[in-house]
């Protein structure tokens, strides 16, 4: 991989997306690298259309100081300026990590759809990557190292500056006469990455002068790999039987364990980010493949991680968005069919008015409720009643909905299961103008 001398055309690549983009975010931190972005950006687009963005992790006594001199930088670009303090939660994976993701979160939560965030990761971040995940024992996903850009939250991350190294950036900034601010934790050692950068990359580039550009081809050589893994797992999902469900997705699990174990973990690490979501790692696929695909079959395992949860049943292995605040479905509410009714769950109802079918029209308002337990009816067109329970197994609706389905009730009694079924005799005759009810669930 060449080494870039300038950084003047870093923003080339990306100026129709520049042009088109609705908004324009750029992570400022303070630093180096950040401040010339932000300046490199300024000179090329309208400052009005740039918004910085600061996240204060309040780690240093100087935090405070260094939105400050964010903000500074921003008045003197004419870029518009935003910061937010953040309290980091840190879990197993350390500050570093959870710092990352604080930062993450607020970038998600901001950017628009098809906005775009330029970061200012540099081509020694990129190498201090791949070392840090190599060390870790990571795949060919994770050698790919930092991507130049990928998609984050309603809008995209793109990295104009990941083949330039720090050097020539330091050149830049300096030729511009920038100020920035310095990091003092970028010099402890007990963070890893200041480790891998600060006392490893140094005694190895004794030995091998060029094992930086050495890095970076193989992190060329993963995002190719990656690549044609990705490939062939769309491929694969096609042959599955893949389909839409009411909180996610599923595939046929009778042709998935036909697929050799390797293709069965490439395709579990890549169904995931085909619908936005975060791939799971190699001990959550393992838990998948060993937990719900070996589970029996009248068993209803599930394995939750993050926002995810995959999970069997009638013979299909389902992908679902998931929810950990789980409202209690014991509240009724009334309902006059004409409006969208929003749920507790974030679910919505809607009536559609319809000829033949549904609920007779001549109904205007009904009680919304969910099950207690004991319930029975009689579908329309069956020959005797049956109980809730039973008919829920029957109609196919799977373990996780079933608490949350909505009854219809009509002076105590049950006339209607969410979109399954009407009860016999609040049924639309033919010819007769009836309401028909859609249930729209998103997430679990």
């Amino acid at each position: 991989m060449s080494k870039p001398s300038t950084v003047h055309s870093a923003l080339v690549p990306w100026e129709q997306v520049i042009a088109d983009a609705p908004q324009i975010l750029v992570g400022l931190s303070g630093g180096l690298d950040s401040v010339l972005l932000l300046t490199l950006l300024a000179e090329k687009v309208e400052p009005k259309r740039i918004q910085a963005v600061h996240v204060n992790h309040g780690l240093s006594e100087k935090a405070d100081q260094w939105q400050a001199f964010a903000a500074d930088c921003c008045r003197q670009l004419d870029v518009s300026f935003y910061s937010e303090k953040i309290q980091l939660v840190v879990a197993g994976e350390g500050v570093e990590a959870a710092a990352r993701d604080a930062r993450y979160s607020v970038f998600d939560r901001i950017l628009e759809p098809n906005g775009i965030l330029f970061l200012a990761h540099h081509a020694d971040d990129q190498v201090e990557t791949v070392l840090y995940r190599l060390l870790r024992g990571a795949g060919s996903r994770g050698l790919a190292g930092i991507p130049v850009s990928r998609p984050l939250g309603a809008g995209t991350v793109i990295r104009p500056l990941l083949d330039y190294p720090k050097s020539v950036l330091t050149s830049e900034a300096n030729a511009k006469k920038l100020q920035w601010i310095e990091d003092e934790s970028n010099a402890d050692d007990r963070f890893d990455r200041n480790f891998i950068r600060n006392r490893v990359i140094p005694v190895v580039a004794e030995r091998w002068p060029d094992c930086a550009q050495s890095v970076l081809r193989t992190a060329a050589f993963g995002q190719q790999a990656d690549q044609l893994s990705r490939d062939l797992a769309v491929i694969d999902i096609k042959a599955l039987d893949s389909r839409p469900e009411r909180v996610g997705w599923s595939i046929s699990i009778e042709a998935f364990t036909a697929f050799s174990v390797l293709r069965q973990k490439n395709i579990l690490r890549y169904w995931s980010e085909t619908h936005n979501l975060q791939a799971p790692s190699a001990k959550i696929i393992s838990e998948i493949l060993s937990s719900v695909l070996a589970a029996r079959q009248d068993a209803s395992p599930e394995v939750v991680w993050q926002a995810q949860c995959w999970a069997r049943f009638q013979n299909r292995l389902y992908l679902l968005v998931y929810d950990n605040n789980q409202p209690h479905f014991d509240r009724s509410m009334n309902w006059d069919m004409k409006k969208c009714l929003l749920l507790a769950d974030g679910s919505r109802l809607e009536a559609q008015l319809c000829s033949g079918k549904g609920l007779v029209a001549t109904i205007d308002a009904i009680e919304v409720r969910y099950r207690q337990g004991g319930e029975r009816c009689k579908p329309q067109g069956r020959g005797r009643s049956s109980s809730l329970k039973k008919l829920l197994l029957e109609y196919q609706l799977p373990p996780w909905l079933r608490d949350r389905v909505p009854l219809f009730y009509l002076q105590d009694q049950l006339v209607a299961v969410g979109d399954l079924w009407v009860c016999e005799g609040w049924n639309a005759k033919p010819n007769e103008s009836g309401r028909e009810i859609h249930w729209q669930v998103d997430s679990l």
